[in-house]
């Protein structure tokens, strides 16, 4: 797993603050579940609540999680590597701990579930900001904010108590002095009158606006995550459709991408795409949205399978035009590095009727079988001899319309120079 952690910083707790994580794995078969034993006093260390560092390994593994802070027991089901959460822990450190700013670990959560924020101050640079709610760990830290943070049932008492102590004439110093750092202007206190009719001018206007607008994206954000799966792959699909029609699809393939991820539903992005952005021209289209599948089909199997299922919808609803043209589309895709080869290999062997008729599906793996057969041989060729390969450079399979299926044809090798250009997705 890939770190990108300040070393220097985590490197402080372990050595002189925070202990290494100790890991106990439990039972057997489906009851295997591991306990981390010193959870208390690393979360004491971090100066977070011991149920936020283990709720996030259960959001990061997809796996439950057990408190029995009575009984000093933190559990995450399943069978879990004490590095491996190690890992895991430093990037709960660099989300959830350290100032953004001076990387500074003496930070505070303001958590507000009213307004549905959690708010960041640093006691070292004076840092005041926001978190990024959009990670499943904030919608459990909302609901369970720690003791003595706004909205809980402590505070709310003691913000009860000041105000009589105000009306009476009594304010003691110690009440006004009931936390050394505030907590940012956006999340701290009440939505008091008088706050509002401090500043008027238009800058201070401005300022509250974007604060409201904040708000309420946190709120949409944290609500769009409680939602079933299908609600917010109709999310992604009515977002997706209003790109297009719009007509600002073309450059918008980061922020789908990242729409998707927001919904937790990135691996099926492909799926929705392929329905939306393909039609009977789908050779042309791969070529026009290739940097838009690229986003969510490089190094991930799954949203290639998804793809794949797609084009047999696809199939489906142009069924005259494109059955016979499967396996030059399935070239396409490949060519295009949309879906690897041992992802349509996989596919090629099990005929499924998950996204069609088992009829029309075996109908598209025969049509789809000349393909696979090149593929196979390719993948045997590619075993042999250096020699070999470099003959098969001058090879190619192409299409013949008239003949319905695939041939192999010797070509001249392209010049360095004019070779297909390389897309670097993470460059783009």
């Amino acid at each position: 797993m890939s770190v990108n952690v300040n070393r220097s910083v985590a490197d402080q707790f372990y050595r002189y603050k925070m202990p290494r994580l100790i890991a106990k794995v439990e039972g057997k078969g489906n009851g295997i579940k591991t306990v981390i034993v010193n959870m208390t006093d690393v979360a004491k260390a971090l100066s977070r609540p011991p149920t936020y560092p283990t709720k996030f390994f259960g959001c990061e593994l997809g796996a439950q999680t057990q408190f029995d802070a009575k009984n000093d027991r933190f559990i995450v089901n399943g069978s879990h590597e004490a590095n491996k959460l190690q890992d895991m822990l430093d990037i709960f450190i660099r989300k959830f701990v350290l100032c953004p700013e001076c990387d500074n670990p003496e930070t505070d959560l303001h958590i507000n579930p009213k307004k549905q924020t959690i708010g960041n101050s640093c006691k070292a640079c004076g840092y005041r900001g926001m978190l990024d709610t959009r990670h499943k760990l904030c919608t459990f830290i909302l609901k369970n904010p720690p003791e003595n943070e706004p909205g809980s049932v402590k505070e709310k008492k003691e913000k009860k108590n000041r105000k009589k102590d105000k009306e009476n004439g009594s304010g003691s110093v110690e009440a006004g002095n009931h936390n050394d750092i505030d907590a940012p202007d956006a999340v701290d206190g009440d939505d008091d009158d008088e706050d509002w009719a401090e500043e008027t001018t238009e800058e201070a206007q401005r300022r509250r606006m974007e604060e409201i607008s904040a708000h309420a994206k946190n709120l949409t954000l944290s609500e769009d995550l409680e939602k079933t799966l299908e609600e917010r792959v109709n999310i992604f699909y009515n977002f997706v459709k209003q790109k297009r029609e719009d007509g600002a699809i073309d450059a918008a393939d980061k922020e789908i991408l990242a729409e998707a991820e927001r919904l937790d539903v990135t691996a099926m992005g492909p799926l929705i795409l392929s329905e939306l952005l393909f039609d009977e021209n789908i050779r042309d289209q791969i070529k026009k949205y290739k940097r838009h599948f690229l986003r969510f089909c490089v190094n991930n199997k799954k949203a290639q399978k998804y793809l794949l299922g797609g084009f047999e919808c696809l199939v489906k609803l142009h069924q005259a035009q494109l059955l016979p043209r499967v396996p030059v589309i399935l070239k396409d895709l490949y060519d295009a590095d949309l879906v690897e080869e041992d992802v349509i290999l996989s596919w090629a062997e099990k005929v499924s009727k998950k996204y069609v008729s088992k009829e029309l599906a075996k109908e598209i793996h025969a049509k789809a079988a000349p393909f696979i057969k090149w593929l196979k041989e390719a993948e045997e060729e590619s075993e042999g001899s250096e020699e070999e390969e470099a003959e098969d450079e001058n090879v190619e399979v192409v299409y013949d319309s008239s003949a319905r299926e695939l041939k192999v044809e010797t070509v001249k090798p392209d010049k360095p120079d004019e070779e297909e250009d390389y897309f670097d997705i993470d460059a783009i």
